[in-house]
């Protein structure tokens, strides 16, 4: 990868395009994609550029221009996105990774209108991924835009989850909504009446529908379920107060209020009546996990676009910081690169680029694997369905059988191959899947919009006002929205301490681990093995913490112990966005020389995203010894000077009486080791060196990670320097 090119050495020309990110990303085959990218990006940085430029974030108010957006989405494509071409739509098959592209691009520019755009398709995934074929066919059909000589109104929807509970949000399993029998003649439909109050609700200020989810008020209702209401049901629909947010002000948000009555047909996946009560096909926990493992990396997705698209911003700040003052002539250095003569500066933008290429490989190839997986869920329920297997724990019991099957197969398969059993494929994907959303959606916006504040600050003051290029203030504060959308950080963290350990999972991390071995063999400037010895260590760190126990005897990896599954959690997701980044990598390399559009500058570009991964993968791996460190001996008692600890250390009457036979004994005892002198006295510190027993490996793998960032720092360098040196475009090619 670092080839020179006609004698000279290879360097980034200009910022990667979409010829490169249709590579990296995997859609360079899909002129659907291409289509659609290119018409959100003319919505994004056209009409959505224009109202935050002209201070429509100023008002948390749904106005008549906000309102025109909707308008916008619907000619570019974007509203139809989540629909099938015969409801509509124009993109055959899945279409997570279409969703993904969409918000990626809207959110380049603003996080709002991605919000206000994809609420319309989290309002209707209820209904896609577990509604009757009569409610898809209906309220699908009717949230396509109209074809031309169709006369209707395209309706738009509402999610409705959170509650006005203290700190709403936290917690999505629990609910104030309740349901009830109102009605129920022999041989007609039962009537329910829905009490719900929602919380911070997204397009409220314009649904048709809403799709709320409510708890049982009725001993003729069991359990949870999730239920359709209409702006026309008889009772009340109140679209309630707005939110009076700081950020995502191109999105409605209002907190509503509903009463009313409904037929029980309403139920999301309709229900069965056994004897005298109503038993809702699935809960409203079934329903939201279906929903949101898909489009949590979606929401991932729109930190990420943030970050990349604030390089281009602050090189143009960098270099045009000291233009215009006197000892600043054109022609010097100071005038051309400004701060980049700082390598401060260019280290840091560094950081934030490689964050941005790492959340956005991990984002997308989340989106990738869904599109895979979601044909493969669907035939997975046909054949539990014909096999006379139910929901629940019989479906639990019959995955766990295909799962020891899968690891088998793991184990046995060759590289390429596929199995045949698409129950053992989806098994395969599934385990992967119930960790990258989760993944996806705490490391991209938690760490994100850490990343994100940095961005700001390397604008200077200049990051934090109204006008500041790219908006950058504003994406700040969005990010910090968004961390909490879907499950904030602790969810995410709770969902993973659990998927983290399935087995499956647990043998492709190890065939992974392998995998980066092989890759830093053939393309060692990624940091491939700086990588594979951190998911070792974090591998070896779960093993570890399953056994071990706190000194009172307490088993330390347990659910209520967040102190432990949290951080590990944490460092699993750094891992995992490396990971994908150098994949990502690879295939630019593999796939690139084949697009004539990107011969010349390809060579410079591998050379600098390969120092990106490198510098990516060093972060990755610091993170993750870190953590790793800190659960594998904080959880150990340090010793004190009581006399159990005292029995390991030297006695100062022991190394005198040596003195003889090895001479120097007793300095040099005192100078490494702990001694006890003769009058009882020690060193002075909390108590004798805390011993390692049964920490070998760990030590011995923790000083070989140590070791093997060996040459992250001058690709560090080299990155910086890149930064100094690549042709960006005159201007944004969105206003100001």
């Amino acid at each position: 990868m670092g080839t020179a090119v006609e004698g000279q050495p290879a360097i980034l020309r200009a910022l990667p395009g979409d010829d490169v990110r249709q590579i990296l990303w995997r859609f360079a085959g899909r002129y659907d994609l291409q289509m659609l990218v290119q018409a959100a990006r003319a919505a994004a940085r056209g009409p959505v550029a224009r109202l935050v430029a002209e201070g429509a974030r100023g008002t948390h108010a749904w106005t008549p221009a906000k309102q025109a957006l909707l308008q916008v989405f619907d000619e570019s494509g974007i509203t139809g996105v989540f629909l099938d071409p015969a409801q509509g739509g124009f993109v055959e098959g899945p279409k997570n990774l279409a969703m993904a592209l969409v918000a990626f691009e809207l959110a380049w520019v603003d996080a709002g209108a991605a919000t206000a755009s994809l609420a319309g398709c989290l309002a209707l995934a209820p209904i896609h991924e577990r509604g009757t074929p009569e409610q898809q066919q209906t309220y699908l059909a009717r949230c396509a835009p109209p074809q031309p000589g169709e006369d209707r109104q395209i309706w738009r929807g509402a999610f409705c989850l959170t509650e006005p509970l203290p700190y709403v949000g936290v917690e999505t399993g629990l609910l104030s909504g309740k349901v009830r029998v109102v009605e129920w003649n022999e041989s007609q439909e039962p009537m329910l009446e829905v009490d719900k109050r929602g919380r911070f609700i997204t397009n409220m200020g314009f649904a048709n529908f809403v799709t709320a989810a409510v708890d049982s008020a009725d001993p003729r209702i069991q359990g949870s379920c999730l239920v359709i209401l209409e702006e026309t049901d008889p009772g009340v629909f109140d679209r309630g107060t707005p939110a009076r947010k700081l950020v995502h002000q191109l999105s409605s948000t209002r907190d509503p209020v509903f009463r009313l009555r409904v037929p029980a047909s309403r139920i999301i996946g309709g229900y069965t009546v056994t004897g005298d009560k109503i038993v809702p096909r699935y809960s409203h926990a079934e329903v939201i996990e279906a929903v949101f493992r898909r489009t949590r990396v979606t929401v991932g997705l729109m930190t990420a676009a943030k970050l990349l698209s604030a390089v281009e911003p602050v090189i143009r700040y960098q270099r045009g910081r000291f233009r215009g003052g006197e000892a600043a002539a054109p022609g010097t250095p100071r005038f051309e690169l400004g701060l980049q003569l700082k390598q401060d500066t260019l280290y840091r933008l560094v950081d934030v680029w490689a964050t941005g290429e790492a959340s956005a490989s991990l984002g997308f190839a989340a989106a990738r694997l869904f599109d895979e997986l979601d044909p493969l869920e669907r035939k997975k329920n046909e054949i539990f369905a014909e096999r006379g297997i139910g929901p629940g724990t019989a479906a639990v019991r019959a995955m766990r059988k295909i799962e020891r099957e899968a690891i088998e197969w793991l184990r046995h398969g060759k590289e390429g191959d596929t199995p045949a059993d698409p129950l053992v494929r989806f098994a395969l994907l599934d385990a992967v899947a119930g960790v990258l959303c989760p993944a996806c959606k705490l490391w991209n916006t938690g760490h994100g919009a850490n990343m994100m504040r940095e961005a700001v600050s390397l604008m200077g003051g200049y990051g934090i006002t109204e006008d500041c290029p790219g908006f950058l203030g504003y994406k700040w504060m969005d990010a910090q929205l968004e961390a909490t959308y879907e499950g904030p950080e602790s969810v995410q963290r709770r969902q993973l301490s659990v998927t983290m350990t399935n087995e499956l999972f647990l043998a492709h991390f190890r065939k992974w681990i392998e995998e980066m071995r092989e890759i830093a063999s053939t393309h060692p400037g990624t940091g491939a093995c700086t990588l594979a010895t951190a998911m070792q260590m974090w591998l070896w760190t779960l093993e570890h913490l399953h056994r071990a126990t706190d000194p009172e005897g307490a088993r330390l990896y347990q659910s209520a112990r967040q102190g432990v599954t949290f951080p590990l959690a944490d460092a699993l997701c750094w891992l995992l966005a490396s990971r994908c980044q150098i994949l990502d990598l690879l295939e630019l390399e593999a796939q690139g020389p084949v697009n004539p559009t990107l011969s010349e500058g390809l060579p410079g570009l591998l050379v600098f995203l390969t120092d990106l991964c490198h510098v990516q993968s060093a972060r990755a791996a610091g993170e993750a010894g870190r953590i790793c460190a800190e659960l594998v001996f904080g959880y150990n008692r340090h010793p004190a000077w009581d006399a159990e600890a005292c029995r390991n250390c030297y006695q100062a009457e022991d190394l005198e009486a040596l003195e003889s036979v090895i001479p120097g004994i007793s300095s040099l005892a005192r100078g490494y080791t702990d001694v006890i002198e003769a009058d009882g006295s020690h060193p002075a510190k909390a108590g004798p060196c805390a011993r390692f027993d049964g920490l070998d490996r760990f030590t011995r793998l923790r000083v070989r990670m140590d070791g093997c960032l060996t040459g992250s720092q001058l690709a560090k360098e080299r990155a910086a320097d890149a930064l100094t040196k690549v042709v960006i475009p005159e201007a944004l090619d969105y206003p100001a």
